[in-house]
């Protein structure tokens, strides 16, 4: 789902489902609290507060050097929690799971803060949907519904941990809920419209969404590949044809808009 359409390929920061990169799985408001009462004086502080400053850069490689630097000796187990949490999303940025796994269930074993330890099993769901452990993914993502927690970013997760065992219908329905819960969600409408599209279970609603997502996210290839994708199960090969072009220019790279612009093409490169 491109955007959180089932993604296809495995390449580290977008996967399946969530196809627009992890940026948009790991929302602003998200990013976790920020533990004041540091020290300069305290031996590891200074490569903490310079990898915080590496990680909102974006910067996830050299963020992960300077946390694994930090001295934890003068360190509260609250701030080692949020030193698990860095290293645990630093992982998750670099596509290296097992690792990643390691500390994020150390945040959720902490007990800590509330928002923080939601991001943890969220990220922890994730990774199980993209590494083909659904049923652990949809466990991970009940126990947050029980206790209250409902969001656009826990609905497509949901949403891909079904398309992944083909259970569409489920999957719209979750994509649904989350654009119900947050109506301009990009990645919702284009996983939804891809499915609906890609499945045959309404091509015509299916391109709806799919053009309503490009309007919000009009540079990303995935949006235009699933745009033409749906045009062209709609029957209309010369918008199918406009939109995988512009798709493949952004993403020459990428196996299934290759494969998609070669159908639509008659198998011209």
């Amino acid at each position: 789902m491109a955007g959180n359409r089932p993604n296809r390929n495995y390449v580290p920061g977008e996967k399946p489902v969530i196809n627009e990169k992890l940026e948009a799985f790991f929302p602003d408001e998200f990013q976790g609290p920020e533990v004041k009462k540091t020290e300069e004086n305290i031996p590891g502080s200074q490569s903490l507060k310079e990898g915080k400053h590496l990680f909102h850069m974006k910067n996830w490689g050299d963020a992960l050097r300077e946390f694994l630097l930090v001295e934890t000796g003068g360190f509260s187990e609250e701030e080692r929690a949020e030193l698990a949490y860095y290293l645990g999303l630093c992982y998750t940025k670099l596509g290296r799971y097992d690792e990643a796994l390691v500390y994020l269930e150390q945040v959720v074993g902490s007990g800590g803060d509330v928002l923080r330890v939601y991001q943890c099993r969220l990220t922890l769901a994730y990774i199980y949907v993209i590494t083909g452990r659904a049923k652990l993914a949809e466990y991970e993502l009940s126990r947050l519904q029980k206790k209250g927690f409902e969001s656009a970013p826990l609905y497509n997760t949901l949403a891909y941990a079904a398309y992944t065992q083909k259970r569409y219908q489920d999957a719209v329905e979750f994509y649904e809920k989350a654009l119900n819960l947050e109506e301009n969600n990009a990645t919702a409408m284009n996983s939804m419209g891809y499915i609906l599209a890609d499945t045959g279970m309404d091509a015509v609603r299916g391109l709806r969404f799919c053009k309503k997502a490009v309007e919000y996210r009009p540079a990303s290839a995935v949006y235009l590949d699933s745009l033409g994708w749906a045009h062209y199960k709609c029957g209309e090969l010369a918008e199918a044809r406009k939109w995988l072009g512009r798709a493949i220019d952004l993403a020459p790279q990428e196996k299934e808009i290759r494969e998609h612009f070669r159908i639509v093409t008659g198998g011209a490169a």
